[in-house]
């Protein structure tokens, strides 16, 4: 008997790159989907199909990183990790069926990674906690496929909930669900995704990270959340002034997630919509990950209406978000289309979006 899960992408409301720095983050599940339809046997491998692509990859259940590579490479890490954690999984085939958008900065890796955890779960009848199952599919990307990311793309697929946001503190790391409904406030969340995709696998992220790592070596401190409550004056103790650039943006943007979950509690999207953009600049100016194709949608949207807008995901690309009244939303979405098109950039696809469910089995 077949089993079909489906998971989740994500955006993040606020908080960037803050999770490897046990920081915080506001992140949503998107209402996209990836959904796998798993026919599980007593096979030695898994056969692997997905419709963006052509023919199988077979997976064996002893598979070691580096064995796959490409889109599988996220299927058999978790395979693989599910294996290193001890845990008893199925061969069998896979089917693969998603309408989250790849390269565009909305997690599509993590949610593959978490619909197939929750299919080779289900198949065995294993109960795992959905933090322990991201810190799972973390080790998948981080140590089977290479990329140094976060917890964050993972619990927010695995935890997300319809109308809610996700506060993550990394440190513990917990999750508690805030109210976010923008649309009940006549306030429309845009999803503005550039067309210019993003590499998370690329040196610049992992720049980022031992930056960081630095500034807290600097500061005689494990991890920048060890001194998030003594203010950027702590800062005078980095070295060096790029290392303490990148360490502003992680203590600043922790303060912003904390500011915006204080203003959802008074449904002060004003309020929320600057911090947004105050997020932007300090993406831009301190840990300078977004380009100048971003840098014109998140301004041009701002200035045409937008109550604020930044870069959401790890950067160089992707996509941005925007808090804009429902009276300005054709507008704000003109202002943006004209002004990418004179700059000689591909037409941006620009939706409104909503806060969706998380990981879960259908049927």
């Amino acid at each position: 008997m077949s089993i079909r899960y489906a998971a989740p992408g994500r955006i993040n409301l606020i908080g960037e790159h803050t999770d490897y720095n046990l920081g915080f983050a506001l992140p949503i599940a998107l209402p996209e989907r990836t959904v796998v339809t798993y026919l599980p046997d007593d096979g030695a491998e898994i056969a692997a199909h997905s419709d963006r692509e052509q023919g199988d990859v077979r997976i064996p259940l002893d598979t070691a990183p580096g064995d796959v590579t490409g889109w599988a490479a996220y299927v058999a890490g978790v395979v693989w990790a599910l294996r290193q954690a001890g845990h008893r999984i199925l061969g069998g085939t896979m089917a693969i069926t998603s309408d989250v958008e790849m390269g565009s900065g909305v997690s599509s890796s993590a949610a593959l990674e978490c619909a197939v955890l929750g299919a080779l779960t289900t198949a065995v009848g294993l109960r795992i906690d959905r933090i322990e199952l991201a810190r799972i599919a973390q080790r998948a990307e981080n140590d089977y496929v290479g990329a140094p990311t976060g917890m964050m793309d993972q619990l927010a697929s695995l935890c997300g909930e319809a109308r809610k946001a996700l506060m993550i503190d990394f440190r513990e790391p917990t999750v508690r669900p805030v109210a976010f409904d923008p649309d009940a406030s006549n306030v429309a969340l845009l999803l503005i995704d550039s067309r210019a995709p993003h590499q998370h696998a690329g040196g610049e992220y992992a720049a980022r990270r031992t930056s960081c790592e630095r500034a807290a070596a600097d500061l005689g401190v494990s991890s920048l959340r060890e001194v998030q409550d003594r203010g950027v004056s702590v800062l005078a103790g980095v070295t060096d002034p790029v290392d303490k650039r990148r360490a502003r943006h992680i203590l600043t943007d922790n303060q912003r997630v904390l500011d915006v979950v204080a203003a959802l509690g008074d449904f002060d999207f004003g309020a929320i919509g600057e911090i947004l953009t105050d997020s932007q600049a300090s993406m831009r100016d301190d840990f300078e990950i977004t380009t100048a194709h971003i840098d014109l949608i998140a301004d041009t949207a701002v200035r045409s209406g937008a109550l604020g807008a930044r870069m959401t995901g790890g950067g160089f690309g992707g996509c941005v978000i925007a808090l804009v009244p429902d009276e300005r939303v054709d507008a704000v979405a003109e202002a943006v289309r004209r002004a990418v098109d004179d700059a000689g950039y591909n037409q941006p696809t620009i939706a409104r979006t909503h806060a969706g469910q998380g990981a879960e089995q259908l049927d």
